[in-house]
């Protein structure tokens, strides 16, 4: 399979797709700079499919893919967690005492504040992904400067682990997607108990109570909800839930009964919950 990321390889949806998927498969990561380069290959049929990130155990949600879930004509067909784990990573050889900066993504530097605070020595700088910083730290030959990534990057650049688990929190999970094209295998949601729905209700008083009373209704189980801002409509949202069913017939009975209610639904994927 050819599957599409965002950011680097060595990065933790790399490692996500290789614990959905499998690395014995015939896998091929097509690592992408952006996430709408991401849905553009998916769509256009040049990878398989793609691993997303949709969620964060402590850092929230990643409103961009949900937004690039309702724009584009693909739908999620499985979900996966990964437990997050930053390492400090250098150059092979490098001490502890010779690291006087230390850069990885702003999220990666924000959920090892801890670790941070216990070394003020150190620069902290900025950069654009996690696994991206020990690629560029190997490539310029920086022996001064260490990146936060998952361990997977030392791997893939040949970098050493100086510092393994420096995470705040243990309990760090991120919940990942596996997105196709509409109309790709297992998006007919076979075996199926749990869906993504994208839904926006007119705006008048108790329309979204109603909706989701709708949802209570039909005998699912919603697990999230989220809004987004609906771009050009100011104050107007579109709503995504997570529902879980124990059957097909309760999960369509949801989609119709908020079709029924709802200025728009979108069915964003029926899937087996991680």
């Amino acid at each position: 399979m050819k599957i599409a990321i965002q950011g680097e390889l060595g990065s933790n949806s790399h490692m996500a797709a290789v614990a959905m998927l499998g690395s014995a498969n015939g896998l091929d990561i097509v690592a992408c700079s952006a996430s709408a380069e991401v849905f553009a290959k998916v769509v256009d049929g040049s990878v398989d499919g793609a691993v997303l990130p949709i969620e964060n155990s402590l850092h929230g949600s990643v409103s961009e893919h949900y937004d690039l879930l309702l724009e584009r004509p693909v739908g999620i067909v499985r979900e996966s967690l990964l437990r997050i784990r930053h390492n400090l990573i250098a150059m092979p050889g490098v001490k502890p005492a010779e690291v006087k900066r230390v850069m990885s993504h702003p999220v990666a530097l924000s959920q090892c504040r801890r670790f941070l605070a216990e070394h003020p020595e150190l620069e902290v700088v900025p950069f654009y992904d996690t696994a991206g910083s020990v690629k560029h730290l190997m490539a310029e030959g920086l022996r001064d400067v260490a990146g936060i990534a998952p361990e997977l990057a030392a791997t893939q650049y040949g970098g050493e682990v100086l510092v393994a688990g420096i995470e705040d929190h243990a309990q760090n999970f991120t919940r990942f997607h596996l997105v196709v094209r509409e109309g790709a295998p297992g998006y007919d949601g076979a075996g199926a108990d749990k869906m993504s729905l994208a839904f926006a209700v007119e705006h008048r008083p108790g329309t979204l109570v109603a909706a989701l009373e709708r949802l209570a209704a039909a005998g699912v189980n919603l697990t999230k909800i989220e809004s987004r801002p609906v771009p050009g409509s100011p104050w107007e949202y579109v709503f995504y839930v997570d529902v879980r069913f124990d059957s097909a017939a309760k999960a369509d009975e949801a989609v119709e009964a908020l079709r029924r209610h709802c200025r728009m639904v979108k069915l964003l994927g029926r899937y087996r919950a991680a």
